[in-house]
Protein backbone atom coordinates (compact mmCIF):
# COMPACT_ATOMS: atom_id res chain seq x y z
CA UNK A 1 0.00 0.00 0.00
CA UNK A 2 1.46 3.34 -1.04
CA UNK A 3 1.96 6.07 1.53
CA UNK A 4 -0.56 8.90 1.50
CA UNK A 5 0.88 12.36 0.99
CA UNK A 6 0.29 14.33 4.18
CA UNK A 7 -1.98 17.36 3.78
CA UNK A 8 -0.48 20.78 4.46
CA UNK A 9 -0.91 21.69 8.10
CA UNK A 10 -3.05 24.73 8.70
CA UNK A 11 -1.75 27.63 10.75
CA UNK A 12 -2.69 27.47 14.39
CA UNK A 13 -1.20 26.26 17.63
CA UNK A 14 2.45 25.13 17.31
CA UNK A 15 3.13 21.42 17.21
CA UNK A 16 3.64 20.01 20.70
CA UNK A 17 6.98 18.34 21.30
CA UNK A 18 5.53 16.62 24.38
CA UNK A 19 2.74 15.12 22.27
CA UNK A 20 5.25 13.89 19.69
CA UNK A 21 7.34 12.25 22.42
CA UNK A 22 4.29 10.57 23.93
CA UNK A 23 3.07 9.32 20.55
CA UNK A 24 6.42 7.83 19.57
CA UNK A 25 6.83 6.16 22.97
CA UNK A 26 3.28 4.77 22.71
CA UNK A 27 4.07 3.44 19.24
CA UNK A 28 7.08 1.53 20.53
CA UNK A 29 5.05 0.14 23.45
CA UNK A 30 2.32 -1.00 21.06
CA UNK A 31 4.90 -2.68 18.82
CA UNK A 32 6.17 -4.73 21.75
CA UNK A 33 2.71 -5.68 23.04
CA UNK A 34 0.73 -6.07 19.81
CA UNK A 35 3.27 -6.52 17.03
CA UNK A 36 3.25 -4.79 13.67
CA UNK A 37 0.12 -6.40 12.21
CA UNK A 38 -2.18 -5.51 15.14
CA UNK A 39 -0.85 -2.02 15.79
CA UNK A 40 -3.35 0.70 14.89
CA UNK A 41 -3.23 4.47 15.06
CA UNK A 42 -6.30 4.38 17.28
CA UNK A 43 -4.50 2.23 19.84
CA UNK A 44 -1.44 4.48 19.72
CA UNK A 45 -3.60 7.57 20.24
CA UNK A 46 -5.28 6.01 23.27
CA UNK A 47 -1.94 5.03 24.80
CA UNK A 48 -0.48 8.48 24.16
CA UNK A 49 -3.58 10.28 25.49
CA UNK A 50 -4.16 12.26 22.30
CA UNK A 51 -6.90 12.44 19.68
CA UNK A 52 -6.52 10.23 16.63
CA UNK A 53 -6.69 13.34 14.46
CA UNK A 54 -3.53 14.54 16.20
CA UNK A 55 -1.65 11.57 14.74
CA UNK A 56 -2.98 12.15 11.24
CA UNK A 57 -1.90 15.78 11.36
CA UNK A 58 1.65 14.58 12.00
CA UNK A 59 1.96 11.28 10.14
CA UNK A 60 0.43 10.01 6.90
CA UNK A 61 -0.10 6.51 8.28
CA UNK A 62 1.26 3.65 10.34
CA UNK A 63 4.37 3.10 8.21
CA UNK A 64 5.65 6.63 8.66
CA UNK A 65 4.80 6.66 12.36
CA UNK A 66 6.75 3.46 13.02
CA UNK A 67 9.77 4.73 11.05
CA UNK A 68 9.92 7.84 13.23
CA UNK A 69 9.41 5.83 16.42
CA UNK A 70 12.35 3.58 15.51
CA UNK A 71 14.45 6.52 14.30
CA UNK A 72 14.13 8.13 17.72
CA UNK A 73 15.81 5.07 19.24
CA UNK A 74 18.81 5.45 16.96
CA UNK A 75 19.07 9.13 17.88
CA UNK A 76 20.27 7.86 21.26
CA UNK A 77 23.55 6.77 19.67
CA UNK A 78 26.58 8.74 20.75
CA UNK A 79 30.13 8.39 19.47
CA UNK A 80 32.41 7.98 22.49
CA UNK A 81 35.69 9.89 22.62
CA UNK A 82 37.85 6.96 23.65
CA UNK A 83 41.19 8.23 22.38
CA UNK A 84 41.51 5.99 19.33
CA UNK A 85 39.42 5.40 16.22
CA UNK A 86 39.19 1.67 16.91
CA UNK A 87 37.84 2.20 20.42
CA UNK A 88 35.40 4.85 19.19
CA UNK A 89 34.04 2.47 16.54
CA UNK A 90 33.70 -0.41 18.99
CA UNK A 91 31.88 1.81 21.48
CA UNK A 92 29.25 3.06 19.06
CA UNK A 93 28.75 -0.33 17.39
CA UNK A 94 28.07 -1.94 20.77
CA UNK A 95 25.45 0.76 21.42
CA UNK A 96 23.90 0.13 18.01
CA UNK A 97 23.73 -3.62 18.62
CA UNK A 98 22.12 -3.05 22.03
CA UNK A 99 19.40 -0.90 20.45
CA UNK A 100 18.75 -3.53 17.78
CA UNK A 101 18.18 -6.12 20.49
CA UNK A 102 15.23 -4.16 21.89
CA UNK A 103 11.92 -5.80 20.93
CA UNK A 104 10.46 -2.52 19.66
CA UNK A 105 13.47 -1.91 17.40
CA UNK A 106 13.41 -5.43 16.03
CA UNK A 107 9.71 -5.55 15.21
CA UNK A 108 9.53 -1.99 13.94
CA UNK A 109 12.63 -1.96 11.78
CA UNK A 110 12.00 -5.32 10.14
CA UNK A 111 8.37 -4.40 9.45
CA UNK A 112 9.05 -1.06 7.76
CA UNK A 113 11.92 -2.51 5.73
CA UNK A 114 9.57 -5.20 4.46
CA UNK A 115 6.86 -2.65 3.68
CA UNK A 116 9.33 -0.37 1.92
CA UNK A 117 9.95 -2.97 -0.80
CA UNK A 118 6.51 -1.98 -2.15
CA UNK A 119 6.54 1.69 -1.18
CA UNK A 120 9.09 4.12 -2.64
CA UNK A 121 7.96 6.96 -0.39
CA UNK A 122 8.46 4.82 2.70
CA UNK A 123 11.91 3.78 1.50
CA UNK A 124 12.79 7.44 1.15
CA UNK A 125 11.56 8.18 4.66
CA UNK A 126 13.71 5.37 6.10
CA UNK A 127 16.71 6.76 4.25
CA UNK A 128 16.03 10.31 5.46
CA UNK A 129 14.95 9.61 9.05
CA UNK A 130 17.36 6.80 9.93
CA UNK A 131 20.20 6.37 7.44
CA UNK A 132 21.08 9.98 6.66
CA UNK A 133 20.61 11.13 10.26
CA UNK A 134 22.98 8.47 11.62
CA UNK A 135 25.73 9.17 9.10
CA UNK A 136 26.57 11.98 11.52
CA UNK A 137 28.42 9.34 13.55
CA UNK A 138 30.68 8.43 10.64
CA UNK A 139 31.38 12.09 9.87
CA UNK A 140 32.18 12.83 13.50
CA UNK A 141 34.39 9.76 13.87
CA UNK A 142 36.39 10.48 10.71
CA UNK A 143 36.86 14.13 11.61
CA UNK A 144 38.09 13.21 15.07
CA UNK A 145 40.44 10.53 13.71
CA UNK A 146 41.83 12.98 11.14
CA UNK A 147 42.51 15.55 13.86
CA UNK A 148 44.41 12.86 15.79
CA UNK A 149 46.43 11.96 12.71
CA UNK A 150 44.96 8.45 12.54
CA UNK A 151 43.42 9.08 9.12
CA UNK A 152 44.64 11.31 6.28
CA UNK A 153 42.49 14.27 5.28
CA UNK A 154 40.40 13.94 2.12
CA UNK A 155 40.40 16.87 -0.29
CA UNK A 156 37.86 15.53 -2.80
CA UNK A 157 34.32 16.15 -1.46
CA UNK A 158 32.76 13.54 -3.74
CA UNK A 159 35.26 10.86 -2.75
CA UNK A 160 34.80 11.81 0.91
CA UNK A 161 31.01 11.43 0.61
CA UNK A 162 31.42 8.02 -1.05
CA UNK A 163 33.72 6.94 1.77
CA UNK A 164 31.18 7.98 4.39
CA UNK A 165 28.44 6.05 2.58
CA UNK A 166 30.62 2.96 2.34
CA UNK A 167 31.65 3.01 5.99
CA UNK A 168 28.04 3.41 7.09
CA UNK A 169 26.84 0.61 4.80
CA UNK A 170 29.54 -1.78 6.00
CA UNK A 171 28.97 -1.16 9.69
CA UNK A 172 25.18 -0.84 9.71
CA UNK A 173 24.68 -3.71 7.26
CA UNK A 174 26.95 -6.01 9.24
CA UNK A 175 25.33 -5.29 12.59
CA UNK A 176 21.75 -5.49 11.30
CA UNK A 177 22.49 -8.81 9.58
CA UNK A 178 24.22 -10.17 12.66
CA UNK A 179 21.47 -9.19 15.10
CA UNK A 180 18.28 -9.46 13.05
CA UNK A 181 19.01 -11.97 10.30
CA UNK A 182 21.56 -14.37 11.77
CA UNK A 183 20.26 -13.82 15.33
CA UNK A 184 23.78 -14.06 16.67
CA UNK A 185 25.17 -11.88 19.46
CA UNK A 186 27.10 -8.78 18.44
CA UNK A 187 29.26 -9.05 21.54
CA UNK A 188 32.56 -7.34 22.31
CA UNK A 189 34.64 -10.02 20.57
CA UNK A 190 32.59 -9.86 17.37
CA UNK A 191 32.60 -6.06 17.36
CA UNK A 192 36.38 -6.05 17.83
CA UNK A 193 36.78 -8.34 14.82
CA UNK A 194 34.46 -6.20 12.70
CA UNK A 195 36.42 -3.08 13.63
CA UNK A 196 39.72 -4.78 12.76
CA UNK A 197 38.43 -5.79 9.33
CA UNK A 198 37.05 -2.29 8.75
CA UNK A 199 40.31 -0.56 9.65
CA UNK A 200 42.86 -3.04 8.31
CA UNK A 201 41.04 -4.86 5.52
CA UNK A 202 40.90 -8.63 5.17
CA UNK A 203 44.62 -9.20 4.73
CA UNK A 204 45.60 -6.80 7.49
CA UNK A 205 43.06 -8.31 9.88
CA UNK A 206 44.33 -11.81 9.13
CA UNK A 207 47.93 -10.73 9.72
CA UNK A 208 46.96 -9.06 13.00
CA UNK A 209 45.41 -12.37 14.12
CA UNK A 210 48.48 -14.25 13.09
CA UNK A 211 46.39 -16.35 10.70
CA UNK A 212 46.22 -16.72 6.94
Amino acid sequence: MQSRTPAPRAAGRPRSAAADTAILAATRAALVELGWSKLTLGDVATRAGVAKTTLYRRWAGKNELVVDAVAELFDELELPDSGTLADDIEGVVLQFAAILMRPEAQSGLMAVISESTRDDALRGRIRESIVERQKRLVLEGRCRAQSRGELPPETDPLESARTVDLIFDIVAGSVVHRCLVSSEPADAAWVRSLTRVLLLGLRGAADADGSV
